[in-house]
């Protein structure tokens, strides 16, 4: 394969204790729990499947400039594309009234910031952007693609009583305590990190790179091939910058999210 053309990233399974073992239809079901798949390559992007059968910790992401000072790191704004939700699945964004720090580590040593969480009911196709400095938690019989900064830097606020660290301080240092404005959007996402957007083919599409920008191409549904090389639901492509046109053949109508760096 050329080193411009289109190919399929590799995938690493995280086992994680909120996971789940249901990973279908993307990819076989698990003996473990399976909390995330990442499609590992070199990007400032990052883009997982995350799937929960409990709840993940109440947590919050850095911006740059904080992440540089503190962690040598960029910061993490994200977004969630919900590919299935349980009856009842929420995820929660913000707060539902403002707060200020003090009341937010009482709040987060207690508990009780649970019940302070904006919680959100979620179905399938529901879009959240999620910018640093969002105290956010996914709830449990999600699968969801998230869509990010390539950081892994996380701030837990409170774990439901799980025996692992917590970082208040830091969360406290970056943690927004004003009322939530998150909300589901529409595509496209646009922020300065990523654009991205969704796209459905049942017949062959010509798609054409562009010169000065890698693009990623995130199957969630159906197969065919992909420049000639078999594609299915639950992978990602990398196009490099300046790949030649090729075509998306679906054998099965096919939906996959296309996203790049601005």
């Amino acid at each position: 394969m050329a080193d411009n053309a289109p190919r399929r990233l590799p995938t690493r399974f995280l086992e994680k204790v909120w996971g789940a073992t249901d990973l279908s239809p993307w990819y076989p079901s698990s003996e473990k729990k399976i909390g995330e798949v990442w499609f590992e390559a070199e990007l400032p992007l990052l883009v997982k499947f995350v799937f929960t059968s409990e709840r993940l910790s109440v947590q919050v992401h850095p911006d740059d400039t904080y992440a540089a000072e503190h962690e040598r790191s960029v910061g993490k704004t994200e977004m969630w594309y919900i590919l299935r939700a349980d009856p009842g699945a929420r995820i929660a964004a913000g707060f539902r009234e403002p707060m200020n720090s003090e009341r937010l580590r009482e709040a987060a040593l207690s508990g009780e910031i649970e019940d302070l969480l904006d919680w959100i009911d979620v179905q399938a196709g529901d879009v959240f952007f999620i910018p640093a400095g969002t105290v956010h938690a996914i709830g449990a019989g999600l699968a969801i693609c998230e869509i990010q900064q390539h950081s892994d830097v996380t701030y837990r606020l409170y774990d439901y009583g799980r025996p692992r660290e917590l970082h208040l301080d830091k969360a406290l240092d970056v943690a927004s305590t004003e009322a939530s404005t998150v909300r589901s959007v529409m595509l496209p996402v646009d922020c300065r990190y990523f654009h991205t957007e969704l796209a459905r083919t049942a017949s062959s599409l010509l798609y054409k790179p562009e010169a000065g920008r890698f693009h990623l191409v995130i199957f969630l549904s159906g197969r065919g091939t992909i420049a000639d090389h078999p594609f299915r639901e639950g992978e990602a492509w990398l196009i490099p910058a300046g790949a030649a046109p090729f075509s998306i053949e679906p054998t099965d109508p096919a939906k996959f999210l296309r996203t790049w760096v601005p």
